[in-house]
């Protein structure tokens, strides 16, 4: 191989090497206004988009560690590359297909690993990093919350319960009743003194005397 072949290739094998993704699609019966819209609409994405040769690319990723093209490096070929999140770029590479009716993806690789072009048409739909890192969150800690509040539920209802029973005058809970005091026996009543036997004694003894009878001479 010449030695700029060489470098071209050693330049897109690094930059394989340092991408985080690498998209390779088909750009046949493109304009150059058109090619000029999607470098631009991926660019606000993160990610540039450049015309190889299929050979130089072949050759690229078997020095980066990428699994064979299965035959899909045919026709004209442009690769995709960029060091931020996914999702965004494929998003403006579906709005772009949507919208000209051109361009069309061949390879998909994360991590150096293959994907579908149908996984990379549902990374397309996602929403951006930063929301879904949002949601995720709010999943892991979903289960903590609702453990807080089945903790606090016991006390809460008998704070309602003690509430609802207050407003309406009800005890909060019912009393025990007291005995009733026992009664006071009576006083036995006091022995009579002793004026009220002298007085019971004589009007007992006492008789009547007959009346005198009158003596006439």
């Amino acid at each position: 191989m010449r030695p700029e072949k060489a470098n071209i290739v050693s330049d897109l094998s690094q930059e394989l090497k340092e991408s985080s993704f690498v998209l390779v699609a088909d750009y046949q019966h493109m304009k150059v206004d058109d090619f000029s819209e999607l470098r631009k609409r991926l660019a606000g994405a993160g990610a540039e988009i450049h015309v190889v040769k299929n050979s130089f690319l072949r050759r690229a990723m078997a020095d980066s560690g990428f699994p064979a093209g299965d035959g899909k490096l045919t026709g004209q070929t442009a690769v995709v590359t960029g060091k931020k999140d996914l999702a965004p770029v494929a998003k403006a590479f579906k709005t772009f297909v949507t919208e000209f009716k051109k361009a069309m993806l061949k390879l998909g690789f994360i991590d150096r690993a293959a994907v579908s072009t149908s996984e990379l048409e549902a990374l397309a739909d996602l929403p951006p990093e930063n929301v879904l890192r949002a949601q995720l969150l709010g999943l892991l800690l979903s289960p903590a919350t609702q453990l807080v509040r089945i903790l606090n539920e016991p006390g809460s209802s008998l704070a309602r319960l003690l509430n609802a029973k207050a407003s309406k005058g009800e005890p909060a809970a019912p009393k025990e009743e007291s005995a009733p005091p026992a009664e006071t026996p009576a006083a036995a009543p006091e022995p009579a003194g002793p004026e009220s036997k002298e007085v019971t004694s004589s009007a007992e003894t006492k008789k009547e005397e007959p009346p005198a009878t009158e003596v006439t001479g």
